[in-house]
Order: C-alpha cells, then structure tokens, then sequence
C-alpha cells in the first residue's frame, strides 16, 4: 500500500468545545478567491500520495481518524477526529456520507471553514476514507460530512467514472434521523434544533477579484449575466506554481484569470499519475469542464460567527486543467491549461492610459468577465465613481460556424450622468453575450478601447421642422409631401446643461408611386435605445444589426412610407454631434 507523503500528528486529547452559532446561511465551502495574474510558467511535478480507500462498510463509530488541510501558506498541516457515523444514500443513492468530528487548533478557533471541502481524511492504517465537504446547516462547527474517496477515485483518470452512472443531482442538503440528530446534539457542539437541520452543502458562489461586493450588486442589473457571484477582498497574485497542488493543499479552480479572476479554491485530496481529484462535491456541475487548475497562497482562515469561517488567498501560477466537474468532486491533471478568450479593456483618461487583460476559459462566462474587466479598468484609470462620457471602439475576432474566421468592428460615444464606469461597461458586456451564444461560433479575442471624458452632458430632440419652399415650419405629429419630392427634416437638440443647441437635417427622396399614400417615421436620438442585437440568431444577424445600430451621438430616423408593393422602408442617420443623444417624436407622412 502506498504511504501518505506527509506525516499526520499524534491525536489532540482534551478537545475544545466550541460555541456553536446559529447561521443565517451555510458557507459554500469552496468559494474563496483573489486577483492574481495566472501567468504560465515552468513547474515542478507536485509530489503524489495515490491513496488507497478506505472501505465505507468497515467503519466503525468512534473510529480515529487525521487529515490534512492548509490553514495558512500552502503547506498542509495535520487535523485529528473520530468517526460518528454514516448517513446512507445521505449524499447520492449509492453514496453514503461520514460524519465525523474533527480537530485542530484551527478548528478549534473557526470550526470548518470555507475552503477546506476536498480536505483529505485517513484512517489509522493510512488508507483514504474520503474528503471533507459538508458542514451542518446553519451553525459553525468541527462536524463535518465526508464525501467517501472510494467514489472519488474513479475520477482520476477521467471519465467521470466515480459513482457510475446514474442520472439526477448530488444532495446539496443531507437530512439526518432522530437517533442521528440526537447523536449529533449529544457531542455538545450543536443543539438539537441544529442537529435535526441536517448537513449542507451550499450552492457555491464564484468568486470574483478586483470588486468590492457593493460594486459587484450594482452590476447585477443585467438578467442574462449570472447572480452566483461575490466579490473577494484578498491581495496580488502568490508566486506558488501547482507543485503545492498536493493531498491537503490547496486547488484553485479558475474560469478567468488575469485584471479579474472568478473561480474557487478548495484542497486537493489525491494526487496520482500526474492528475488530481478534489473538493468531494461539485464546483458547477457541469460534468465534462475545463477550468485552470492552479496553486493558492492561504493567507489566513478568517473566523466568521455569524456566516462562518472562510479562507483567504492568492492565486498562484496555473499548471493544468480540471477535466471533471461532477458529483463526488472535481478532477484534472497537471498539463497544458485549457484555451482562452482573451479580453482586453485599454483606457485613456487624460494621461492616464492602463490596459487591463484577462483570459476567459468559459464562453458563457464571457460577458460576466468582460462587464468585471471593464468596470474595473474604469475605476482604476479614473480613480473615481463618477460621470463622463467615452468614445469606444470594438475589435471583436474568433471563426463562424463554418470555421472561417471573423472580425468585427464597431465605435459609439456613450456617456452617463451617474456612472462612465457602468454605463462605458454594459455595451461590450452584452454584445459578448449574445454572441457566445451562436452555435458553432468561436470568439478567440474581445478589445474595447475607449477615450474618457468628464463631459457628462447630452441633448435631447426637442422640436421638429419640415422644409416647405424655403422655410423651415414646425411641425408636431403630421407632415405632407409630395411624391416625387425630398423629405426634408430638421431636429432642434437641446443640452442638458447650457443654453446653445445644436440642429441636424435628414432628408428621404419620395419615389412618385408613393402618391395617394401615408407613412410612419420614428425620430431617435440614438441613445434612446439599447443596442439593436437582442433578437439575432446568427453571427451574420449579429453583423448586420450592429452596422445598422444608429450612433448615440445622432438622430436615427426609420419606418416606412406606402403599403404593399409600393412600400419603402426608411433607415436614415444624422450626422454626429458633440454629445449623445436621447428622445425620440413620430411623425404620420401623408404623400399628395
């Protein structure tokens, strides 16, 4: 049987009773993440355990058991315990859960802490029982459910081959009986009521750097990008390379990397042949996966009454990919890190210019990181939350459906009276997002470059004139030409802030089959409405209506003139303005 590489610690006696404390919500146990840069680098091969499990049926109530886990750096320290028993099916039908009580000066002060889900745990003989991964509901405390390793195991390898193959969910919450819950009660670390509440494993949350989580609500507006996310206040990137990625270190899982970073950290529990498995419950669960598999710097397990303790960390280098999101943990080996797409938000703000890059492994995850990349590159170049106004251009490049690569190219004026940051940030967001959605389009990169101003200001379109002869008449909600003529209009705009305004003229010839006839035309200022891609379903919809999309710093003018046959469909654009601009009228034509 192979050894364990680290030596685990004699068992702690007289163990601490900790307060228990109700929590209002249980901890995800793997959401703990901070903004370092995952740049690829050269590595050593992390030292493997290929542990050997434990059969779940030979376990006995009040058996010893240690484990390892990182509580602060990267290097595992040891914890003791004893088994409490085993909730049958309590994880998945087939797949049992162990309670058991754990121990650690650690734990003695947080109880089991975010962070710690994949934790190793090993009977007296040195084989692997399983991982830690479920906390009791609604309460800190050193009780923990463990994810056995005989369902793990399979995962290393890949195939998603630990628990076979039948369909459904993990059990997020693990109820427990009465004689159960009375034992629970009965080590003093929980009441009944918390007991009888069962184990949980909680949805768990990506984390997101860079954002403080009032910055990160703001941004939830938007209801196809995801709510699952926080924000995480840890530091700079670790230099740690995934040679730490050892049993009871740390595993950080990263959909994006770079100016932001969302993703996870949890502890390995097995290393073996060049691959990992951990955590000991979903991260996503989304079965096949590719996310960066990197190491993390623990710089310290923050006690948390009310919520529940949680890790802090940095990321360090990536040296792999997680292959494997699935019900017993996650897996991956410690190879060639999946593709990106790589976003690029580039700022100038006065002589201020900072160019903020991340790699984005996820496509659906896309807009979600771009919208981060963006708003973040905004507060650090304008080193406030503020309005303005900013002249933004697009490169968007990847390959079409038939693999034929692509570019795109787009440039508008946005402003906001309430925040550049914001508003400078939701148009790529969402652009991104629809178009990750193509099937069988590929986006290989995303660059928004702007040019911030203070200028916060707009206009509005505030009176319409017709041409008629040689003079310029107002006109409200009709107008009459005649066929074979030339439309002439004429829109007054009006700043928010100061008296001049500006005019802009559009003209629409009249074929003379029109005579007899009406029409109806809409009149708007182009930042009036939301960018025209929503009901695309193709990359070659997607091109068209972001050529046809009318400027925010001019008048759009559309509808259509006659019926049937003789119908014509206007699309006209002003010329641009200093300023965007909003409003919109409608004018019935009547054609003599």
């Amino acid at each position: 049987m192979p050894a364990v590489p680290h030596t685990r610690p004699a068992r702690v006696r007289g163990r601490h009773r900790s307060r228990a404390a109700a929590l209002t919500a249980c901890l995800g146990l793997t959401a703990s993440l901070s903004p370092g840069l995952l740049a690829g680098a050269a590595h050593a091969a992390p030292a493997e355990d290929c542990a050997v499990p434990f059969p779940i049926s030979d376990l006995e109530r009040g058996d010893d058991v240690t484990g390892l886990t990182v509580s602060a750096g990267t290097t595992p320290d040891g914890f003791t315990g004893e088994v409490l028993g085993v909730v049958k099916d309590g994880i998945f039908p087939g797949l049992d859960m162990v309670m058991a009580r754990l121990d650690s000066p650690a734990i003695e002060e947080a109880g089991i802490w975010a962070g710690m889900s994949g934790s190793p745990v090993y009977a007296e003989d040195g084989r692997l029982i399983g991982a830690v991964s479920y906390v009791l509901s609604s309460t800190k405390s050193p009780i923990a459910g463990i994810t056995p390793f005989e369902a793990m195991k399979g995962y290393i390898g890949g195939g998603g081959a630990g628990i076979g193959t039948a369909a459904g969910a993990p059990n997020k919450h693990v109820k427990v009986d009465k004689r159960t819950a009375k034992l629970l009660a009965a080590t003093g670390e929980v009441t009944a009521a918390q007991a009888s509440a069962g184990f949980r494993q909680a949805p768990m949350p990506m984390s997101v750097s860079g954002l403080r989580q009032s910055w990160l609500d703001d941004l939830k507006s938007r209801t196809h990008l995801s709510k699952n996310v926080r924000a995480t206040g840890s530091g700079g990137g670790a230099d740690v390379s995934v040679d730490t990625v050892v049993a009871g270190g740390n595993l950080a899982v990263a959909i994006s990397n770079g100016d932001v970073t969302v993703g996870g950290v949890g502890t390995a529990t097995s290393v073996c042949e060049g691959e990992v498995v951990g955590f000991g419950h979903p991260m996503e669960f989304t079965g096949k996966a590719e996310y960066a598999l990197a190491a993390a710097d623990t710089v310290l397990v923050q006690p948390d009454d009310l919520w529940g303790a949680f890790k802090v960390v940095n990321f360090g280098q990536p040296g792999g990919t997680i292959t494997d999101d699935r019900i017993a943990g996650i897996a991956g080996h410690f190879q060639e890190t999946p593709d990106a797409v790589r976003f690029t938000s580039d700022l100038t703000y006065g002589t201020k210019q900072r160019s903020g890059v991340t790699d984005v492994y996820l496509p659906n995850w896309l807009a979600d990181v771009a919208l981060y990349g963006a708003y973040y590159n905004h507060l650090l170049v304008m080193d406030s939350y503020s309005p303005g106004s900013e002249r933004q251009t697009w490169q968007l490049k990847g390959t079409d459906e038939s693999g034929k690569p692509f570019t795109i190219k787009y440039d508008d004026l946005f402003s906001s009276t309430y925040s550049i940051a914001e508003d400078g940030a939701y148009p790529i967001a969402d652009a991104l997002w629809r178009l990750s959605n193509f099937p069988g389009v590929t986006l290989d990169s995303a660059v928004a470059k702007g040019e911030i101003s203070d200028e916060a200001g707009y206009y509005r379109i505030t009176k319409l004139e017709q041409k008629v002869g040689g003079d310029w008449m107002k006109v409200k909600t009709k107008a009459s030409v005649k066929a074979g003529g030339t439309l002439q209009l004429r829109a007054t705009l009006t700043p928010d802030s100061g008296t001049k305004t500006k005019t802009v003229k559009i003209s629409q010839p009249i074929p003379a089959k029109l005579a007899g006839s009406t029409g109806q035309l809409r009149i708007v200022g182009g930042d009036s409405e939301y960018l025209r891609i929503w009901r695309t379903s193709n990359l070659a919809e997607f091109k068209k209506a972001l050529k046809d999309d009318p400027r925010n710093d001019a008048v759009a003018v559309d509808g259509t003139l006659g019926k049937g046959a003789k119908k014509v469909t206007v699309d006209l654009e002003s010329s641009q303005v200093d300023r965007t601009v909003s409003g919109r009228k409608s004018l019935t034509i009547i054609i003599k």
